[in-house]
């Protein structure tokens, strides 16, 4: 990612951050009338101990020098959580992680992971790389999403599929906020691989495909693990109700787990199995 894009992005992050404090969550006094939301530059300058100067400078995407405990204090300012501060720094410091990275049928999948699939037979299970690519899925999650045997593997980026499919739209009845934890996490992972610059092409091309994206995109949060209760309309099943779980698995290719549990004392568990049978 070039430096241009990597400042834009930690500029628009800050100031989206900065607009959703308010003072008095800060232990500011609110004072009188505001031109705009949340708080003022020189306030999170003041609580961070830097000056207005060098915030605006930071917050404008000016290429400054910064040091981890400047960032800390902004990051403690901006009440970032911890995936978020991951995130800033990722941007500001711009850590670098090794980008090769590549999609072959099946190969990510070890026999473990395969094991582990197929016991959660009753849990619809996805496994994704870190650009979001569906490596692996159980027959439950084939059910009740969709069959990605039938498309082909440079179609399978769950993110896109989110926005493109009618069916996966039609499915969570909360279609925002289900959409909105995937990319928290997705986030994340641009904050973790600043030097690949396939997440920005990525991201504009989203954008210029998607104006539901390019809005979300905006609301800027970030999460590595975002714990939900999603409740599915499905076509064939109806209502359904799930807790989804988002698990890295730990190793070189960065995947990660989604696992969506039935909600107990629902009839979800037996939908599925007359789904499967």
């Amino acid at each position: 990612m070039n430096d241009e894009i990597r400042l834009r992005a930690l500029s628009e992050f800050l100031k989206t951050k900065r607009s959703k404090l308010q003072p008095q969550m800060v232990g500011l006094p609110t004072g009188g009338r505001r031109r705009t939301l949340g708080l003022r530059r020189e306030e999170v300058a003041q609580l961070a101990g830097v000056s207005t100067t060098w915030y605006t400078w930071l917050e404008q995407g000016r290429d400054i020098k910064v040091s981890i405990s400047v960032l800390e204090a902004v990051s403690d300012a901006l009440r970032l959580s911890k995936d978020e501060k991951k995130y800033v720094f990722g941007l500001a410091l711009e850590e670098t992680h090794n980008t090769e990275i590549t999609i072959e049928e099946g190969e990510l999948i070890t026999p473990s992971l395969e094991k582990i699939l197929k016991e959660l037979k009753y849990c619809p299970t996805i496994i994704t790389d870190r650009r979001c690519f569906i490596v692996g899925w159980n027959e439950a999650a084939a059910q009740v999403f969709l069959n990605f045997n039938l498309l082909p593997l440079e179609n399978r980026n769950l993110i896109e599929l989110l926005f493109a499919r009618k069916e996966l739209k039609a499915l969570a009845v909360n279609w925002e906020h289900f959409v909105q934890g995937f990319l928290s996490i997705f986030r994340t992972y641009l904050g973790q691989y600043m030097a690949d610059d396939w997440y920005s092409h990525f991201i504009q091309q989203m954008g210029d495909k998607y104006p539901d994206f390019q809005k979300m995109w905006k609301e800027s949060e970030v999460s590595s693990a975002p714990e939900v209760m999603i409740e599915f309309r499905h076509s064939k099943a109806g209502k359904m109700l799930y807790n989804l779980s988002s698990l890295q698995v730990h190793g070189a290719n960065d995947l990660r787990c989604s696992i969506y549990t039935p909600v107990d004392g629902t009839e979800t568990e037996e939908k599925l199995k007359q789904l499967i049978k």
